[in-house]
């Protein structure tokens, strides 16, 4: 009867998580800060805003991925 058990899933280290958590955040807050600054340029007419919208995306992922990463 115990034989039909699965076994428990490996869980992953709490230092794993937290390193995958903080490079989540690094890369989302940069990616963010980068989307603010972009925005700013293209409404300048220095630059399109094709860059601002695809690091947007980066940070909205990134955002997701913590909250994953996190709960």
């Amino acid at each position: 009867m115990s034989s039909d058990l699965s076994p428990r899933p490996e869980r992953t280290p709490r230092r794993v998580r937290e390193k995958r958590a903080y490079n989540i955040a690094v890369v989302g807050s940069v990616s963010a800060f980068g989307a603010v600054v972009g925005a700013v340029l293209a409404a300048a007419g220095v630059m399109s805003l094709v860059s601002p919208l695809l690091l947007a995306c980066i940070a909205a992922v990134c955002f997701v991925l913590f909250k994953r990463v996190v709960s």
